[in-house]
């Protein structure tokens, strides 16, 4: 027996990143521990509000939940950036995760119908704005 949000690519990449955190937050200890339970705590929140809303029938419930779930997975990122600063998280290892999270928050971005843009200037950091896709979609815009 499959529930429908098994089928859902953004569903089953939400589960591989929550086990890695599964994985990650077993070496946390000591001062990393209120950092890891909320590490947890979001992760979980991702695939469980993707199912979830993925079950509802009106528009607006979908679009509540999937917008949850994406709101969890920008706070996962926030999380990793916490655990790079204090050293219990390795910076390459966070940015490779962080691109599976930029990919679900597209992903959850077309499901919920609501645009995911950055809301500062590229330009203002001396980059090209052509080198960046700031889309909602999960493809790479290079033209």
């Amino acid at each position: 027996m499959s529930f429908s949000h098994e089928k859902l690519d953004v569903y089953r990449l939400a589960i591989t990143y929550v086990a890695w955190v599964y994985e990650e937050s077993a070496k946390l200890k000591g001062i990393h521990r209120p950092a890891r339970d909320q590490w947890l705590r979001a992760s979980q929140s991702i695939p469980l509000n993707i199912a979830e809303g993925n079950g509802k029938t009106t528009e607006p419930d979908r679009r509540r939940f999937f917008e949850i779930a994406r709101g969890s997975a920008l706070e996962c990122a926030a999380i990793q950036d916490v655990l790079v600063v204090g050293e219990a998280l390795g910076l390459s290892e966070s940015q490779e995760k962080k691109k599976k999270l930029d990919r679900i928050v597209a992903m959850l971005c077309k499901m919920g119908g609501r645009g995911y843009v950055v809301q500062e200037e590229i330009t203002e950091y001396g980059f090209e704005s052509c080198c960046f896709d700031t889309d909602c979609d999960p493809d790479t815009d290079t033209d």
